[in-house]
């Protein structure tokens, strides 16, 4: 992607450029070649993860994320490398605006959190992971000289990627397709890819197939397509039929606003779908007249025992309204692992660890103010963001490629949790959209030099 500079923002401007020698052109063309390969490089860590294809795992499909070693100590690693690649290689004006007030109110809610955990060093290292992971997604945005480069980096990697995980389907089918072992007898021939669970891979290819798009409209057409149609078929494969739903919604809702001219009529349309699923999922606990409704469209109302877990979500956010339970801490708390099991209830709460819902568990972790803060952080903010990219002539399909990322989790937030979920590929790509489109909003895209 093209860096943003001051030259984006005033065109009028112009900076004398000194004539290069061959060595310091060759050294120049070293240095951006090496730029867009570490971009390529975190974007492929980013969705691959650092420990792929792990096999049979508990129900859970977030459970990998939880205090592992490697993750801790490759993060730093890789958030060490890419902060010195964007000190060495960016210019100093895109790095003292990457900091903006929304991300540091985010992370500033996060961290007051952990002092309402019941084990705040526990919480605290979990979220500083978090942040680490966030210089990765920076420098996989930055780094590129030009948007030609961050598509190009971008398609090499993804697409290796995904030609990886159809290769195990067919080398390795016990790691990449859900086998009748284990907890979840009834995901037996899902596939599930490099990833632990269907319920994560739906979700990572379809912004993969979104990301395919993007390529494929801005210069890197054949490896989009192929990216995009093998992401969606791999979609299909996954047997998540809400993702399934959604990828499409959110596809034609851009493209169609883009086709218009009208990227205000797109966001009134967006939220008034986001207003529906709400309704017809989370709405279902509060609601007759809800569960009715979605009963009439759907054959599974509880969307796979999910509302047991809202319900038991819902209730437990009036015990700590205002400043809530303490990031990533609830779930695993002694309370609720010293619960009794409860046999009426489809799920056992005890060591779940996420609620399958976003903004039930952003409340939860954060109270009810930091959680609604946060959601409109994360999910409407960027929406405004998107109007004002939008509005330059630069960097059309990157806005769009960012928004289709920010719309589809919006709806996707509503069955799975992912906000500051540590090296969790859902939760970094969306961090990639909403941080892309701030930098998109405020500065827009650099030409290339």
């Amino acid at each position: 992607m093209q860096t943003p500079t001051a030259t984006a923002v005033s065109s009028t401007r112009r900076y004398p450029v000194p004539a290069l020698s061959s060595s310091d052109a060759g050294l120049t063309q070293l240095t951006r070649h090496l730029a867009s390969l570490l971009s390529g490089l975190g974007l492929f860590l980013m969705v691959f993860t650092l420990m792929p294809f792990q096999g049979a795992v508990e129900v859970d499909p977030n459970a990998g994320n939880d205090g592992n070693i490697v993750n801790q100590i490759g993060y730093l690693v890789l958030g060490v490398v890419y902060l010195s690649a964007m000190l060495l290689v960016v210019d100093r004006r895109v790095l003292a605006r990457l900091i903006s007030p929304a991300w540091v109110a985010v992370f500033a809610i996060a961290y007051f959190s952990c002092l309402q955990s019941y084990d705040p060093a526990a919480s605290a290292r979990g979220l500083t992971l978090s942040l680490i992971a966030m210089i990765m997604v920076a420098g996989v945005l930055v780094l590129p000289r030009s948007e030609q480069d961050f598509v190009h980096a971008g398609a090499n990697a993804i697409l290796l990627i995904v030609l990886i995980d159809y290769a195990a389907l067919i080398v390795a089918p016990d790691l990449a397709i859900h086998s009748a072992d284990g907890g979840e007898p009834w995901h037996a021939g899902f596939w599930r890819g490099h990833l632990l669970h269907k319920n994560v891979s739906a979700p990572v290819f379809s912004i993969l197939c979104v990301f395919g798009i993007y390529c494929a409209r801005s210069g890197a057409t054949l490896r989009g397509w192929a990216i995009a149609l093998l992401s969606f078929n791999f979609v299909l494969h996954t047997g998540s039929k809400t993702t399934i739903g959604f990828l499409p919604i959110a596809i034609a809702l851009v493209l169609a606003g883009r086709a218009l001219r009208s990227p205000g009529l797109m966001i009134a349309a967006h939220i008034a779908m986001s207003v529906m699923i709400f309704g017809l999922t989370l709405g279902t606990i509060y609601s007759d007249a809800l569960l009715a409704a979605t009963r009439a469209i759907i054959d599974d109302a509880t969307f796979t025992g999910r509302d047991d877990i809202w319900k038991f979500a819902s209730a437990s956010i009036a015990d700590h309204p205002w400043f809530g339970q303490g990031y990533s801490s609830f779930w695993l708390s002694p309370v609720i692992m010293g619960l009794e099991a409860n046999f009426e209830a489809s799920w056992d709460v005890r060591g779940i660890v996420t609620g399958h819902n976003s903004y039930l568990d952003a409340a939860l972790m954060f109270g009810l103010p930091g959680g609604i803060l946060m959601t409109l952080l994360l999910f409407v903010k960027p929406l405004f963001d998107y109007i004002r990219a939008a509005r330059r002539p630069q960097g059309g399909a990157f806005a769009d490629f960012c928004v289709m990322v920010v719309i589809f989790m919006t709806y996707n937030a509503m069955l799975e949790s992912f906000f500051l979920n540590r090296a969790d590929p859902m939760w970094l790509l969306t961090a990639l959209a909403v941080f892309g489109l701030g930098l998109a909003g405020r500065m827009g895209l650099r030409s290339e030099q």
